[in-house]
């Protein structure tokens, strides 16, 4: 499950988080269902997660429906924000959720970036200081015991500046390196490395 920034369009492919999904959808549809959507969509993205889950079609989630979930959750500045609202509503359904990754996250009104839920085994937060708009520096585990950090990893692109072509002008002027980060691949080749390795089977 993806989370675009700002204002974007879940299907406007100039942003890596969108390619991604993209992407992931080409390269593993037969392992993995694959969903994007706008940052201010969260309560149709939990309820196109109950509807993936409920695999018998009766309109509700067995114990064993929920425990079988493997669930991924992405996002960009407002759209990690709402990666992790949207782990907290699946907590409150009781249904886990393996990955959560936060790239420059930016948090939302009335919504906590901050603190994991316990019902997200790992998560990870990528993260710039440089610009005059710029993501978390740390997340948290709301119970250690459950939720592993990953990492809050920072990125610099003062001295390595990354091209952020076909985006406005406004944007490249005023909030440059938060939108490098979004442009940057290594990010999401990393990003990508991390859903795969813990949604899809090992090699072999």
């Amino acid at each position: 499950m993806g989370f675009a920034g700002g204002l974007i369009k879940r299907d406007d492919v100039i942003h890596q988080e969108v390619q991604l999904a993209r992407h992931l959808n080409a390269q593993y549809a037969l392992e993995l269902q694959v969903r994007m959507f706008e940052n201010r969509s969260g309560k149709q993205a939990r309820d196109e997660v109950l509807r993936l889950l409920d695999v018998n079609h009766d309109g509700r989630l067995s114990a064993d429906e929920k425990r079988r979930a493997r669930i991924a959750i992405y996002g960009h500045s407002w759209g990690a924000s709402e990666a992790v609202t949207l782990a907290r509503a699946l907590d409150r359904e009781g249904i886990p959720v393996l990955l959560t990754v936060q790239v420059d996250s930016v948090q939302k009104k009335g919504e906590d970036d901050l603190w994991i839920p316990a019902n997200v085994a790992q998560a990870a937060n990528f993260y710039q200081t440089e610009g005059l708009l710029h993501g978390r520096r740390e997340i948290r585990a709301a119970d250690p015991t459950r939720t592993q950090i990953l990492g809050n990893f920072r990125l610099a692109y003062k001295s390595k500046p990354v091209s952020c072509e076909g985006y406005p002008w406004l944007a490249r002027m005023f909030w440059k390196p938060h939108i490098e980060i979004e442009c940057d691949p290594a990010v999401w080749r990393r990003v990508e490395e991390l859903i795969c390795s813990r949604l899809l089977p090992p090699a072999g």
